[in-house]
């Protein structure tokens, strides 16, 4: 009998000794590309980066940046609203059989290849509809990618949601809109919020959906949504990093550092907000 115990513990440390290695492995190639872009990002950092347009190979990231802002923002106004709404129906109001095929098709479209979404737009919005690289179709490209997350979260975050609070809700004299509103959504926010974390970190390291709709650009972004192209800086970190130029390999070293400055940034807010707007997820993490 104490012999058959040793060798359960045996086992059991050497799963987690063997799960451990395994984990630290993994995590050996994020790390060493975390310092070698966060070194090499920071010494390319100057205030011309952030003051300066891109010239050629040299120049700053202004353009990139704000372009980078603005379609995320074009595509995040679009994806959040239908995937919290397209969650909310799913679980709320939905038959049973559309349900089950709208389910099916988000899970598609997030097997789909953001290349193939790429493709898609550039025929649709920037050929047929004769947009051209544009911030919308760009936009509108990325919301495609982000959306199945999304609604996703949202079904999962609220179908974790206790029944009896809906039920009581409903029981006070609630109507079924408050409930979903005060109850239901309120309840699955945490859930909610990582999914449209997600979708946006996702959506802000793409770049071959970008190249078919937003073209690329040396100016500042314009106040036109179409028929004028925008830069990004997925753009600079792809292209300038294959030039044989040191300040173009300084471009795109500072570029990446940005874009995961950038997506640590969104999460640190919102898990902030978060906890501002929610004094439950404040009493849960303490």
């Amino acid at each position: 009998m104490q012999r058959t115990r040793w060798t359960r513990l045996f086992w059991d440390r050497l799963g987690w000794i063997l799960a451990l290695a395994a984990m630290a492995l993994s995590l050996i190639p994020l790390l060493d590309i975390l310092v070698l872009v966060g070194s090499r990002g920071i010494r390319a950092m100057s205030w011309s980066v952030f003051t300066q347009v891109t010239s050629g190979v040299s120049g700053g990231l202004a353009n990139a940046i704000w372009g980078t802002l603005l379609i995320v923002l074009v595509a995040m106004l679009i994806a959040a609203p239908l995937g919290i709404f397209g969650g909310v129906y799913l679980i709320e109001f939905s038959p049973w059989r559309l349900a089950d095929a709208l389910r099916r098709g988000s899970d598609i479209l997030t097997g789909v290849p953001s290349i193939v979404l790429g493709y898609v737009g550039y025929v649709t919005m920037v050929v047929w509809w004769g947009w051209g690289f544009s911030l919308l179709a760009a936009g509108i490209t990325l919301t495609m990618l982000m959306l199945p997350y999304i609604l996703r979260a949202t079904e999962l975050a609220l179908g974790k949601v206790p029944s009896d609070l809906r039920q009581a809700s409903l029981a006070l004299g609630a109507g079924r809109a408050a409930t979903i509103w005060r109850i239901s959504l309120r309840s699955a926010a945490p859930g909610i919020l990582t999914g449209i974390i997600l979708a946006l970190s996702i959506a802000m390291g793409e770049t071959a959906p970008l190249l078919y709709t937003a073209g690329w650009s040396n100016y500042l972004p314009t106040a036109h949504l179409t028929h004028a192209p925008v830069g990004y800086l997925t753009y600079v970190v792809w292209t300038y990093i294959n030039e044989p130029f040191a300040s173009a390999h300084a471009l795109a070293y500072a570029a990446a550092f940005l874009l995961i400055f950038m997506i640590l940034a969104f999460n640190v807010l919102a898990r902030w907000g978060l906890e501002r707007l929610d004094p439950h997820a404040r009493g849960a993490r303490r």
